[in-house]
């Protein structure tokens, strides 16, 4: 059915951007329901670092290929079975009665979300055929994610305190099933190419060696990380686990170096402004993904907040991630990526190191500066490196180039639930606080270490489409060849 009015647009775009939106709410609403649910479970810290983890650990193992399938099979499709992924794996969430049956309920999350959130941009670019319309539509886009991303620690501390922690997966329900009644009714099926089988075979694949050794490389990575702070760094399961890591992340290497079709082009690394913004947002995501974990049980442990205040709590931090997203855009012309980049980080840094005042007795109100600048910092510097990124590269490799650094991007935020969460394991006040300041010690130092990747590595490029670049901001994914 094609799109023949301006109301059918705007119908998809609200379909697709609620799909976007339920699963960056599901990145940050699950925070503030941690002490809900190591009450509920009698979990520890480990079993709270899975919560989290395994979500984001299978989103990111497959953002890159679901991209790739949605090329194959059609937007429309991929978007309708990730959504319908999603919702029903948020319903098993709620009605979960033991943590081991909602880990397995958020890795099937995860599945969903690496489907849906490439191809409901792809639905967009389908669409809007006219070029203004379509940036100003995913400007809207990444708005609504950013909005959700802020909002969900606020809106899970009333779904909890009202409803108890199981209305945070219950409220993707109705979300969910708008989205595929509207999708269903008024987008259009998505047309795929009948491809020789010459173009076939030139053509990108799924490549599913590269997949599977990608993801057991990451997977490795993260078992060892997470069930280091129960087991103990020299148990036979960690030190078998950093080996599969390094085992299968060399494998990883080696077929994306030798594959006509590889999932990620090793030679985008051969830019220094690609690989210099790949590192930095993996850095930028394992600090604030982190920090907002170790904070989300320092507020509810060891200050006993409640949902409702420990949401509000995160307010400043997570409030100007939508503020510093638009600043971005309108300045980056007027300094220039490297400098705004290296700003980012430092001001970020600072605001990490400032909270080491942090203490079981500290007042609130000189937390939250320093909570503006540590998230204030990460947000200008990521839409920077992602217009950075778009840039460096042909327009034939943008959707792989954004798909790379976001990979890296969720990568860095499961390395850091399962890092700090090592460090805050000691349940006492005392000791809990002390991991706490190693944690933002560590990311002041690494996020210093980035701001030096950026001076030395991040190129400004003379006659950038920055603003319409910039609007895609943090949250771009990627799209391949969807807008064909």
């Amino acid at each position: 059915m094609p799109i023949q009015s301006s109301r059918q647009l705007r119908i998809v775009q609200v379909a697709a951007c609620l799909g976007f939106v339920i699963v960056l709410l599901d990145v940050s609403v699950v925070n503030v329901a941690l002490e809900s649910l190591r009450s509920a479970f009698g979990a520890n810290v480990t079993g709270l670092q899975w919560v989290i983890n395994a979500y984001a650990l299978i989103f990111a193992a497959l953002l890159l290929t679901a991209g790739a399938l949605g090329d194959r099979v059609g937007a429309k499709r991929v978007y309708m079975s990730g959504l319908a992924l999603f919702t029903a794996a948020s319903a098993g969430c709620g009605l979960a009665t033991a943590l081991d049956g909602l880990i397995a309920f958020r890795i099937a999350q995860g599945l969903g979300a690496a489907l849906l959130v490439p191809s409901s941009l792809s639905l967009i670019r389908q669409v809007f055929h006219d070029a203004d319309m379509r940036s100003r539509a995913i400007g809207w886009w990444a708005a609504g994610g950013g909005i959700a991303l802020a909002a969900g620690p606020v809106i899970g501390g009333v779904l909890i305190g009202a409803l108890g922690w199981r209305s945070i997966f219950l409220i993707n329900l109705p979300i969910g099933v708008l989205g595929l009644v509207l999708v269903a009714r008024y987008a259009p099926a998505s047309t795929t190419p009948v491809l020789t089988a010459t173009q076939a075979q030139q053509n990108r694949g799924l490549d599913l060696r590269g997949q599977c050794a990608g993801a057991s490389s990451l997977a490795s990575l993260t078992v060892a990380l997470t069930e280091a702070s129960r087991l103990g760094w020299t148990h036979p399961l960690i030190v078998g686990a950093f080996a599969g890591f390094v085992v299968t992340g060399a494998l990883f290497v080696w077929i994306e170096a030798r594959s006509p079709s590889a999932m990620l082009p090793l030679t985008l690394f051969s830019d220094t402004t690609v690989s210099s913004a790949t590192v930095i947002g993996l850095i930028a995501n394992l600090a604030f993904y982190g920090i907002v974990f170790a904070f989300s049980l320092y507020f509810q442990s060891v200050r006993h907040l409640d949902p409702t205040r420990t949401g509000i709590a995160f307010l400043p931090m997570m409030a100007i991630l939508v503020v510093m997203n638009i600043a971005a855009g309108r300045i980056v012309t007027r300094f220039g990526a490297r400098t705004l980049t290296v700003a980012g980080l430092l001001v970020s840094a600072c605001g990490y190191l400032l909270l080491l005042s942090v203490s079981a007795t500290q007042p609130y109100a000189l937390l939250a500066i320093p909570m503006l600048l540590a998230g204030g910092g990460i947000a200008l510097t990521i839409p920077t490196i992602t217009n950075a990124t778009l840039a460096a590269v042909p327009h034939t490799q943008a959707g792989i180039a954004s798909g790379l650094l976001n990979a890296a991007r969720q990568v860095g935020g499961v390395i850091g639930v399962a890092l700090f969460g090592f460090f805050i394991r000691d349940p006492d006040p005392a000791r809990f606080i002390d991991g706490l300041h190693v944690a933002l010690i560590t990311s002041a130092v690494l996020l210093g270490i980035a701001a030096l990747i950026g001076y030395l590595g991040v190129k400004t490029r003379t006659g950038d489409d920055t603003p319409a670049l910039a609007c895609i901001a943090a949250t771009t994914v990627r799209t391949s060849r969807a807008s064909r």
